[in-house]
């Protein structure tokens, strides 16, 4: 192993809770009670119309429309003309989620580890450069984990090997001596061992596929699982 390819959102970017807090705070401005149903249908939105964005099915504005138009009626809410949606999307959700952006409280333990262990770093996210530069930055992040590629920069997305190829062209190793890790199992270790990467699970919620033996539940447990990994080589 030579290097490790690390997600964002969900792994270094607290975007679960951020995106919970945001949206709170953002109803709570409409008059709209969150409840855990509403907050779920919100989770379920993102994560189906982020899927056909970087799928490639639809543009990035019209899957955060889509994630609006199913999400505002269950609200009680209207949903009015795309201009009036882009106009919500960013004054009033966005905003509101910026100002609950943080990051998990391992992570330090988890870039030391990478760094004590003499591997290259790079990061690779599914999402857009303004925003993600934006998260590494508020997170004191910016210049500390070597190449950051983003699938709007690409122009692909992971799951699809040529993500996964290009980060292993930043960092310059081959695949079979990079590791990925994130907490998408499907998209980030699924994805990333098809493009011939290893790669471990971040499984923070316990709630990972249960046959997965390469599971982190925390980044504190990253040195360790990397002074293991040598050992097996």
């Amino acid at each position: 192993m030579r290097a490790v390819v690390v997600d964002l959102d969900g792994t270094l970017f607290d975007h679960p809770g951020a995106s919970r807090d945001g949206l709170r705070e953002w109803t709570s401005g409409l008059g709209v009670t969150l409840t855990p149903a509403l907050s779920d249908a919100w989770a379920r939105a993102e994560d189906r119309h982020h899927r056909a964005w970087r799928e490639g099915r639809v543009p990035f504005d019209e899957h955060r429309r889509r994630r609006l138009r199913e999400f505002l009626p269950l609200a009680g809410l209207p949903v009015g003309d795309d201009a009036r949606l882009d106009e919500l999307f960013a004054a009033g959700y966005l905003t509101a989620y910026r100002r609950h952006w943080r990051g998990y409280d391992d992570v330090e333990a988890g870039l030391t580890a990478v760094a004590d262990a003499g591997l290259r770093i790079a990061l690779l996210t599914n999402g857009m450069p303004e925003q993600q530069h934006a998260k590494l930055a508020a997170l004191g992040l910016s210049g500390r984990v070597g190449p950051v590629l983003t699938a709007g920069g690409l122009g692909v997305a992971k799951p699809r090997r040529e993500a996964f190829a290009a980060a292993c062209a930043a960092v310059g190793t081959p695949a079979s001596a990079t590791l990925h890790l994130g907490d998408d199992h499907p998209v980030d270790v699924a994805g990333a061992r098809a493009a011939g990467l290893r790669a471990v699970h971040l499984d923070r919620t316990g709630t990972g596929p249960p046959g997965e033996t390469e599971r982190l539940a925390s980044l504190h447990e990253l040195a360790t699982y990397l002074d293991t990994a040598r050992l097996r080589r």
